[in-house]
């Protein structure tokens, strides 16, 4: 694989490249509404909880994933190098020491999610009633495990790094499929289920598993990762050579700083998005909720599940842009890295634009999919009308940031997101809302607008090269 992304047409390798990626990554989604779905067939008040409590988990629970995968995408930004340059033994030596970090990394996480998720979920985002009850919980069980997911995303981006597109995704698309299955069997036990799922709880039964609602289907996403890590660890072992005894080492301060000043910037940009995010469902919880309302929290909840596919497809051109870009620096091929990220930019564009209108055209059927109550419904439609169509310059965004990562400048992402959503989002976000006291719709249109600035710097950066300075000093 390596001599086609190095030599071989470039549309077309990194078509070839890119789209198992990018379907790989947008079907992993899918998986995470099913859960959605699964949780949203509860019983009408639990139901509705879970589906607020879910909506604000995954984004906190996201920040260490982030932390994390920012980490991860330095590796791949060294390993891509270096495979470039043939350098077999660097190769080895980078990935085990990533690996220290990361199982690290990993244990800080598990700790301050049994010390904090109470005082997150309560007095920093502001849930309220039985959402903030269920999600403090949820948040201890998902961040406590996230070790899982550290892992997984870790050694599939090193699968990747090194020419892989099929194999990673196969790794994470097992892992969501079981996720399904346990779901079902842990989220409503040997009770009442849906006609769908009708499977389930006879099989609970038989095995003996309790009905646990919300906490099932975080428990079903930690034990599905942990499954799936052991054959991804094993294909790296047999397939690439790496973590063998012989590359076994003690914690290497040259390493291990040079992932550190490569990827903090990166997980930092990547917690930054997640702030964002969050910063959106505080100020929808804080002033469209109440302590026996929350559909609005709910409703939100929904699109921004939906609009996980959008980013995970962008991630999956993106982290096509960053290989391409990272084995042909290593390959003295300067030109050719930075036509990549054009390309992979285009046909995430062509995606995204297809997917804002499936969500335009169907969004009240999709919306019901998970919750029909009429104010939810009316609330998530407003948001897919004014933000959906700006997915196209989200992706824009991702791509190009991800292609100038690939080729080491974590810093000027970093300078470039925080200048858009510290400039631009929350500072708007807060003045329509808390200070001309105008409604959602008004909320929605600054996120639209906020995309598209992120695409304009984006292409700006990209087409002025500034990026290729620092790869070149590498």
């Amino acid at each position: 694989m390596t001599e086609r992304i190095i030599q071989g047409s470039l549309y077309r390798e990194v078509a070839r490249f890119g789209t198992p990626l990018a379907l790989g990554m947008g079907l992993q989604t899918t998986f995470n509404l099913v859960d959605a779905y699964i949780l949203g067939r509860l019983e009408h008040p639990t139901a509705s909880a879970a589906l607020g409590a879910i909506g604000i988990c995954d984004q906190l629970s996201a920040l260490g994933t982030i932390v994390s995968y920012g980490l991860s995408i330095a590796t791949a930004a060294i390993l891509s190098r270096r495979k470039g340059e043939r350098d077999s033994q660097g190769i080895c030596r980078v990935a085990w020491q990533s690996l220290l970090l990361i199982l690290g990394l990993s244990a800080i996480f598990g700790v301050v999610a049994a010390l904090g998720a109470g005082f997150v979920i309560r007095d920093l985002v502001g849930a309220k009633g039985r959402v903030a009850v269920l999600g403090t919980s949820y948040l201890r069980i998902m961040v406590g495990g996230s070790f899982t997911m550290f892992l997984l995303l870790h050694l599939t981006t090193i699968q990747r790094a090194l020419g892989s597109s099929k194999t990673p995704i196969a790794m994470l698309l097992g892992a969501n499929a079981l996720n399904f299955v346990l779901a079902v069997l842990l989220v409503y036990g040997p009770g009442p289920a849906p006609p769908i799922f009708a499977w389930g709880p006879s099989i609970a039964g038989f095995l003996r598993l309790p009905r646990m609602e919300l906490l099932g289907a975080a428990w079903a996403t930690i034990i599905a990762r942990i499954v799936f890590l052991v054959p991804t660890a094993f294909i790296l072992v047999k397939r690439f050579g790496l973590f063998r005894r012989d590359s076994w080492g003690r914690p290497s301060r040259e390493v291990l700083g040079k992932i550190v000043t490569i990827g903090w910037p990166s997980s930092v940009q990547l917690a930054v998005r997640i702030v964002a995010m969050l910063a959106m469902q505080s100020i929808v919880a804080r002033a469209y909720t109440t302590d026996t309302d929350q559909s609005a929290t709910t409703a939100l909840g929904i699109v921004f599940r939906l609009e996980t596919m959008a980013l995970f497809i962008g991630l999956g051109w993106g982290s096509a842009s960053q290989t391409f870009m990272g084995q042909n620096l290593g390959a003295g091929k300067v030109r050719r890295a930075k036509a990549s990220g054009w390309y992979a930019m285009l046909y995430n564009a062509v995606m995204m634009a297809v997917l804002a209108l499936a969500y335009r055209l169907g969004a009240a059927r999709i919306v019901g999919f998970f919750d029909s109550a009429p104010s939810i419904v009316s609330f998530a439609c407003d948001y897919i009308k004014w933000v959906g169509p700006s997915y196209v310059a989200l992706g824009v965004g991702i791509v190009l940031g991800s292609a100038i990562q690939g080729a080491g400048a974590t810093r000027q992402t970093l300078v470039l997101d925080t200048a858009v959503i510290f400039l631009v989002q929350i500072p708007a976000s807060l003045l329509v809302v808390f200070g001309w006291h105008l409604g959602p719709v008004r909320l929605w249109q600054v996120l639209a607008v906020t995309y598209v600035a992120y695409a304009a710097l984006y292409t700006l950066s990209y087409r002025r090269g500034a990026y290729l300075d620092t790869a070149l000093a590498a």
